[in-house]
This record gives C-alpha cells, sequence and structure tokens, in this order.
C-alpha cells in the first residue's frame, strides 16, 4: 500500500539531472512518483530510467499517445524542482505555456499541496520580479523552500555547478510529505 503520489515538475537547471534522488526519498517512504519536464528539462533528464523507476512516462507535452489524458494524476503533493528563474515568474503570473506549467497551475488550483525549491543565482533572486513572485506564491499556499530558515540560498552567479551537489532533494520530499498529510 502507497502512502501517497508525489507529482514531480522538473525545469531545465543541473540539478535537473539528479531528480531520481527525489524519485528514491519518495519511494522509500512507499509513495508513488511520476515526473513532467518542462521542454527545456528534458536535455538534463535521463528518460529511460526515470520511466523505468516510475512506472509511468516522462510527460512533457499534452498528450504523450492518441487518447491519453490531458490532466495530471491526482497527485498528494506536488515538488517543482529545480525551479528556475523564468518558471518560478510564469507560475506566479499564472501564464502556462507549456504541458509543466499548465499541470502546476491546475495542481496549485486543487490546493495540492506544493513545494517549490528555486535554483537562482543570487543576481536573478534580487530582482524585484522574483522576489514579488515568490511572496504572491506563498501567499497562495505554496511552499518554498528559499532562505536560512530552509537552509537553501541563491549561489553565487557562475557557481551554480557546485551546488548542484548539495541540491535538498530529501528535505524537499520530507517536506512535501508533511504538508500532504
Amino acid at each position: 500500500m502507497t502512502k501517497g503520489h508525489l507529482q514531480i515538475v522538473v525545469c531545465g537547471a543541473g540539478p535537473a539531472t539528479d531528480v531520481a534522488q527525489l524519485v528514491r526519498a519518495a519511494h522509500e517512504q512507499t509513495w508513488t512518483a511520476a515526473v513532467t519536464a518542462t521542454p527545456s528539462a528534458l536535455a538534463f533528464l535521463d528518460v529511460p530510467a526515470i520511466e523505468e523507476m516510475t512506472g509511468d512516462p516522462v510527460r512533457s507535452d499534452y498528450r504523450t499517445r492518441p487518447g491519453a489524458r490531458r490532466s495530471p494524476a491526482a497527485s498528494d503533493a506536488l515538488v517543482i524542482a529545480p525551479a528556475t528563474f523564468n518558471t518560478l515568474n510564469k507560475i506566479a503570473l499564472g501564464m502556462a505555456d507549456n504541458y509543466a506549467t499548465t499541470s502546476v497551475a491546475e495542481l496549485i488550483g486543487r490546493r495540492v499541496p506544493t513545494v517549490i525549491v528555486p535554483f537562482v543565482n543570487t543576481a536573478l533572486a534580487r530582482r524585484l520580479p522574483f522576489r514579488r513572485a515568490v511572496e504572491n506564491l506563498r501567499d497562495e499556499g505554496v511552499h518554498i523552500l528559499l532562505g536560512p530558515e530552509h537552509d537553501w540560498e541563491p549561489h553565487p552567479p557562475g557557481s551554480g555547478t557546485e551546488r548542484r551537489h548539495v541540491f535538498p532533494w530529501t528535505t524537499t520530499f520530507e517536506v512535501a510529505a508533511r504538508h500532504a498529510t
């Protein structure tokens, strides 16, 4: 018996390569998981390996085959990680210009507990649109792991590769599972 289902949305940033760590964390707690990728995230993923782990296709388009469902499956929690500057701002503005952002908009609208882990540098995080997006999403009940209270901060420009290896995958799942109950 599973405890829950985790929907994961991956954006095109370095840590996306390691999303299997989040899937494993979910599986270790008897959760199922499925992965949706933004169009730019596909280049970072080992799609066949993720599909084998999850038992589901990695979604990046509205339909994987004729007759397939368009909406995301029922989920107990949603994680968007790593979340890029672009995608986080789109989500906050309600922009749904690809399958991933449409799915996120729908799941947030369904009040599925949502955790976002931004992967941005300090120059981007300093921008007013980003700060407003974080604030607006938090006001909407979205949990954003960012800041000293979450032990996750933006990295200096050009240092993303080093930060990739300390991305908080396990903590992300723990926060999502806690909010799902």
